[in-house]
């Protein structure tokens, strides 16, 4: 039988929800206040009593805000389909094919994460230039591949060995070819796993900073991220409208999230749990 929470739990979960939320709190309100609250003493009031949506229309009428959008949308979609698609055929090989030299390509896509974004974006930055690929979507799908692929690779494996292997040998004794094993039986099975990592991926690409600040200088190939920190003036910071902003693409990564909230924790503990 079960215990129930006590009310400290619940004390200790609302604490905790109201840190992980406080900032994003914090800036939802101040992206509704007038630009004469969000400085001086007022700053600091939670709440407003002339609360209004001028920050929201700004961003959209002063700044190419909606280019930005389609800009992080296009890279971060294509970003995360092609990597899956290759990061699923590797995984696939990694976990359920018997050769030697696993552990090492293993080691070298983790060793390739841990890489540090400043320490690879001159060699990045000198390769996309010398293909005449900077201020393109390409020109940072390519650099993206870097974080994604790794992220990728590393979560599919975990789910591709939580498949049953006499799921193979059952489809190899009715005359299926290994192509046909991989898309009909151990793909479908791994569908929680492959939407999971496809999420993250996307988060990943879609809140990308340094390659998209140094190799799309451009204002029409510029992302969301790399948009926000341009609203700033010579003299003045436009705090409303960076708020607003802000929350503007986070409330469709949120959305998401808890839409799929389901699957995301089924594909994270799916490869977790042994049975």
């Amino acid at each position: 039988m079960q215990k129930k929470a006590g009310p400290l739990f619940y004390v200790f979960l609302f604490v905790f929800v109201f840190l992980v939320m406080f900032p994003f709190l914090w800036i939802l309100l101040s992206s509704i206040k007038p630009l004469s609250e969000l400085f001086g003493e007022e700053a600091f009031n939670w709440f407003t009593s002339h609360p209004t949506l001028k920050s929201y229309v700004s961003v959209f009428v002063n700044y190419p805000f909606l280019k930005y959008l389609w800009n992080s949308t296009v890279i971060a979609t294509i970003t995360t389909v092609y990597t899956v698609f290759v990061a699923a055929f590797a995984a696939y090989a990694i976990a359920r094919l018997d050769f030697k030299g696993k552990s090492i390509i293993l080691g070298i896509v983790l060793s390739v994460s841990m890489f540090p974004q400043i320490a690879t974006i001159s060699p990045i930055y000198m390769f996309v230039k010398k293909f005449e690929l900077t201020n393109s979507y390409l020109g940072l799908i390519i650099p993206y591949t870097t974080f994604a692929l790794p992220l990728s690779i590393w979560l599919l494996v975990t789910f591709f060995r939580k498949i049953p292997f006499d799921l193979e040998e059952a489809a190899k004794m009715d005359g299926a070819t290994p192509l046909q094993t991989y898309f009909k039986v151990i793909l479908p099975l791994a569908v929680p796993g492959i939407f999971t990592t496809s999420i993250l991926v996307f988060i990943a690409a879609w809140n990308e900073f340094l390659f998209a600040l140094t190799i799309n200088t451009a204002e029409n190939y510029k992302t969301v991220p790399v948009g926000i920190a341009m609203f700033q003036g010579q003299y003045t910071i436009p705090w409303g409208e960076i708020s607003a902003a802000t929350v503007i693409v986070t409330i469709p990564l949120v959305i998401m999230v808890l839409l799929f909230q389901r699957r995301i924790v089924s594909g994270l503990t799916s490869g977790s749990v042994k049975e």
